[in-house]
């Protein structure tokens, strides 16, 4: 179903740059992010977690490279996998140099932390012959010491001065193949410091709440800080960072997105929270729906809607609607379809959503082959 209004987020133009084959900025679709949290050495266990992370949605995975022998692991992890990597690495420009060498998609350093000029002339050196980018990645709980001492503690104005220290490093080495990060675990210093730093540089902006806390808060921190700047059209790549599975982390970024119509992927449920009026147990059937329709990547609105206040209104407007009532009434494509009732309610719906999902999918298909 289209939507009622046109989206009234206008995206910052940015420079774009390639990570891989996923391109970030320059009014690309906004990538989604996750970190590993493995052992880099364990690379069995690594390489799984990047594959369910990639099944779930990631377009990009930053693995963590902490030493020369986790950067050999990482070697052997970028030929099992095809998903762009991302190395994180701190102070040791040899480990850069090494990944690079081994296939690395972009560099996660803070060129001010690499060492001498020679050191960090090396990497990007290395990073422009192989078209490797880079990523500085700014955080408030690592400001250098100076700048700690200037502000007295983490503020915009202290995120944003660190950044344009790593930026005219890059600067003077002539390397503008970057995307930047400020992160902060306040949400109002990381919008603040993204907003005044998205006035001062075109290239691509990678958005995240640094350490925003567990599934449900950290999910709620993210949402609020992350909803904001790209309501402003500010970002271009995200990782919601949770203490949980990565997978949550990308599962998270699809729904963020999704609300905010930046990008389409699977089912986009509408449903009601439920009350005494409800002709059947929504919860439950939510539950359900949501865990046995992850596997359908077509774009599509399902609502479900325990009674006949708003059922039919929201059920005109989507893909699949069901409408609550004695019996429950079900809309494919905004149109009455048939009457179901409560005990096989799930097995019904989906399948009804499975199909709906295939005529799609044929329709989309159909749509490109006469557009060629």
């Amino acid at each position: 179903m289209s939507a009622l209004f046109e989206n009234p987020i206008k995206r910052r133009k940015t420079r774009q740059i390639m990570v891989g084959d996923v391109p970030i900025g320059g009014g690309a679709p906004i990538a989604i992010q996750t970190m590993t949290n493995t052992d880099t050495m364990d690379i069995d266990a690594t390489v799984a977690q990047i594959l369910r992370a990639q099944d779930a949605g990631a377009d990009i995975v930053r693995v963590s490279v902490p030493t020369m022998e986790a950067a050999e692991a990482f070697g052997e992890i970028r030929k099992q996998v095809d998903i762009p990597l991302v190395s994180d690495i701190h102070f040791d420009y040899r480990i850069a140099l090494r990944v690079a060498e081994l296939g690395v998609d972009c560099l996660r350093i803070n060129p001010g932390n690499i060492g001498r000029e020679d050191r960090v002339r090396a990497v990007v050196d290395a990073a422009r012959e192989r078209n490797i980018p880079i990523r500085i990645g700014v955080n408030a709980g690592s400001l250098e010491k100076d700048l700690q001492k200037k502000y007295g503690e983490p503020t915009p104005d202290a995120l944003v001065e660190s950044a344009m220290r790593h930026i005219d490093i890059l600067d003077r080495l002539d390397f503008q193949d970057y995307k930047l990060s400020l992160k902060a675990s306040d949400i109002f210093m990381t919008v603040a410091a993204y907003r005044k730093i998205s006035e001062q540089i075109d290239q691509p902006l990678h958005l995240g709440i640094t350490e925003a806390g567990g599934l449900r808060g950290g999910t709620v921190k993210s949402s609020i800080g992350l909803g904001l700047l790209l309501w402003d059209g500010i970002g271009d790549t995200i990782r919601v960072s949770l203490a949980a599975d990565p997978v949550e982390e990308v599962k998270v970024g699809w729904d963020m997105l999704k609300s905010l119509k930046l990008r389409s992927r699977g089912i986009n449920f509408i449903a009601c929270p439920s009350c005494s009026r409800q002709n059947f147990d929504v919860i439950k059937t939510m539950n359900e729906l949501e865990m046995r329709t992850e596997d359908i990547r077509t774009s599509m609105d399902v609502s479900v809607i325990g009674c006949v206040v708003n059922g039919p209104g929201e059920a005109k407007e989507t893909d699949v609607g069901l409408a609550g009532g004695q019996p429950n009434l079900v809309y494919i494509d905004g149109k009455p379809q048939e009457k179901i009732g409560n005990d096989n309610l799930v097995d019904d719906l989906e399948r009804l959503i499975r199909e709906r999902a295939t005529e799609l999918e044929k329709q989309r298909e159909e749509l490109i082959a006469t557009d060629a």
